[in-house]
């Protein structure tokens, strides 16, 4: 099958949709697809107000369209909700295409974060972008169940998996930092809760990589904190495996690829009882999930690595790659047995 994914979200930027994005692909290609990629290195941009790193797209309709038919896609499913989204969705109405989407981000909390806007009116954009979708894909349980409330329709889970290869334990590591270390990896921006992290009393040391909007302000604010900026490939395997206990104080992830980076690095996490978490821990004994995160990471040190690893090893990127075709085909068999 060949698959055109439309995406807001692509290289140079660092995020869980991106990283979804490539080795999802890769394992698909492995079981027989292809993928073509519609994608902001195709049009002009700008930068995201208030988080510039960012580069929004601005499409060209025409080109949305030349550029989906001339791919030969069997199938377009379009990842994120932004322009180029909105360009694909209105390209497949007008051509009757039968499209998914994909569920990635919590918009609306982030908004509201931001600016303020009540999330209620950002999720009714949200269920108006989705409407037309054969399947909006959701990467947990949790997050299929709450879009089902909130007036989502077709809501099916697409889990995320790991690089076991990459991200395993490496006994022996030293970050040069008083132990016990506990490490956020993330953006680092008021969308994830950081200074609930931040301003914990906790022995040891808090390190966080990663960079982001909110960087400056809270490295100033926070001096004993340990900003490490971003990291990458086999630096950041070894960050982790350094580290003593993953500590996650997002509330608003839908997933969250670095608890499965983390985990399968051999180091137990501690957060918040949210969506994510709530669905990658399970009722594993990999982690500490509690209101009191400063208890949950005490408690997470007293967790087996062994365990951490052995709950990751759980999601692979081939299931991943396998639930994504299999939801397309689905709804695609479906759409043939009504016209048939």
């Amino acid at each position: 099958m060949r698959i055109l994914l439309a995406t807001d979200a692509w290289r140079p930027q660092v995020n869980g949709v991106v990283r979804t994005l490539e080795n999802m692909t890769a394992a698909a290609v492995r079981l027989g697809a292809s993928f073509s990629f519609l994608t902001p290195e195709a049009f002009p941009t700008f930068p995201l107000p208030t988080y510039a790193e960012i580069p929004v797209a601005i499409p060209n309709q025409r080109e949305v369209a030349r550029r989906i038919d001339a791919s030969g896609a069997d199938h377009v499913h379009i990842v994120t909700e932004g322009p180029i989204g909105w360009a694909a969705r209105r390209h497949c109405l007008e051509r009757g295409r039968l499209f998914t989407t994909g569920f990635h981000t919590r918009f609306p909390e982030y908004v509201r974060a931001r600016l303020g806007v009540p999330e209620e009116w950002t999720y009714g954009v949200l269920r108006r972008f989705h409407a037309p979708s054969a399947a909006v894909l959701a990467p947990t349980v949790s997050i299929r169940d709450e879009l089902t409330r909130r007036g989502f329709a077709s809501v099916r889970v697409w889990t995320r998996g790991v690089d076991h290869a990459m991200f395993r334990p490496r006994p022996g590591v030293d970050l040069g930092l008083p132990r016990p270390v506990f490490l956020y990896v993330g953006r680092i921006a008021v969308e994830k809760n950081l200074e609930a992290l931040l301003s914990l009393d906790l022995p040891g040391s808090l390190a966080l990589v990663g960079d982001g909007p909110a960087r400056e302000r809270l490295a100033r604010r926070f001096p004993k904190a340990h900003f490490l900026g971003p990291r990458f490939g086999e630096a950041l395997a070894q960050t982790y495996a350094g580290a003593d206990v993953f500590a996650f104080p997002s509330r608003t992830d839908t997933f969250g690829v670095v608890l499965l980076e983390a985990l399968a690095s051999g180091l137990p996490v501690a957060a918040f009882p949210a969506p994510g978490p709530l669905d990658v821990i399970g009722d594993s004994d990999a982690g500490v999930l509690s209101e009191d995160l400063r208890e949950a990471c005490l408690a997470a040190l007293a967790l087996s690595p062994v365990a951490a690893r052995r709950r990751a090893l759980e999601f692979t990127w081939e299931e991943s790659a396998r639930q994504f075709l299999g939801h397309i085909a689905e709804r695609r068999a479906a759409l043939l047995s009504r016209t048939a």
